[in-house]
């Protein structure tokens, strides 16, 4: 038992060490022996010198839970925090929450504090809606989630989207235009920044706005936000293409082998990815027998049939030389 502790201890004093190395804390020496081994025990809000056992400090505050738990599912019953700050909430998650039948305690309120409590509570919720900006935002968050569920969109992405309408409707960008398609070009944008492979197209069958607004809103962000999107490559649209087409992955490895060889020749700069993608898929087919028309392809990758044989040309044209 006398051994475990003096690890325990010996542990402590090489953690305190680290820590006043690595942030160039100022070195605490016991003012009666000299030494630097000093012990903080959170438990008695003392630090010891472990020399000596000089008591230096007796101060020391515990910015730890007041309660224990010794299980993780005990430690995660007993939090108190929210959702946490969030761009997808139209307060950000900095909200007010009233209780009007009980008080901190969990004893019930008298008839009077009751009723003023929910008079309060009331206040509260009105005094959210109030301003124009808030209600903007409660409204686009909505349709933020419910598009973000539809096209399957990851959170980051998500929060990405929510910053771009948030620094929009800060620069008075939505006077006179829907709310509805700046969160549908913000979520396109977003999609776009974060490598997402999510066409246009697809964003625009998911919002009730049409396809040629919401192409117009996304050119005025990029415009007025100074937006730098990546260059779309390729290789990211191979897999959604060949997942809708029922490819095998021997195809789909192919098709990104032809892509880099073409890219290795600074053959792919200049073109449509989709239609380059959807080239060297079909050249992948036919080089391992896999009966697909140009047609079908060409609706998987969202694009034409002149494109895709013109990409073609220009593939087969790089890989003889």
């Amino acid at each position: 038992m006398l051994y475990s502790v003096n690890i325990i201890l010996l542990n402590k004093v090489w953690s305190h060490a680290l820590i006043q190395i690595y942030w160039k804390v100022p070195v605490i020496n016991c003012p009666n022996c000299g030494s630097q081994k000093l012990i903080e025990d959170l438990e008695k809000g003392e630090e010891v010198c472990g020399r000596c056992g000089l008591v230096v400090n007796n101060s020391l505050l515990d910015h730890g839970p007041e309660w224990r738990a010794f299980t993780p599912s005990e430690k995660m019953d007993k939090r108190r925090t929210g959702l946490g700050y969030s761009y997808t909430l139209y307060d950000k998650g900095l909200y007010t929450q009233f209780r009007a039948d009980k008080d901190a305690r969990g004893k019930e309120l008298d008839n009077s504090t009751r009723i003023k409590m929910t008079r309060l509570k009331n206040f509260d919720n009105r005094s959210k809606m109030d301003e124009n900006q808030k209600r903007n935002l409660s409204i686009a968050m909505s349709e933020l989630d419910r598009m973000s569920v539809s096209l399957h969109i990851p959170n980051n992405v998500k929060e990405r989207a929510a910053f771009f309408y948030r620094k929009a409707l800060k620069l008075d960008l939505l006077r006179g235009r829907s709310i509805e398609g700046f969160v549908a070009a913000s979520l396109y944008a977003s999609c776009r920044y974060c490598s997402i492979p999510r066409p246009l197209e697809q964003i625009s069958d998911a919002s009730p706005r049409e396809h040629q607004e919401i192409a117009r809103t996304y050119r005025l962000m990029l415009r007025e936000l100074n937006i730098k999107m990546p260059v779309d490559d390729p290789f990211k649209f191979v897999p959604s293409i060949a997942s809708k087409l029922n490819l095998t992955h021997k195809t789909e490895r192919y098709a990104i082998d032809i892509l880099r060889e073409a890219d290795d020749q600074h053959g792919l700069m200049g073109k449509d990815p989709r239609g380059l993608a959807a080239a060297a898929l079909y050249k992948a087919c036919l080089e391992n027998k896999e009966r697909r028309i140009q047609k079908d392809i060409a609706e998987a990758a969202g694009t034409t049939e002149v494109t895709l044989r013109n990409r073609l040309k220009g593939i087969e044209k790089l890989l003889d030389n």
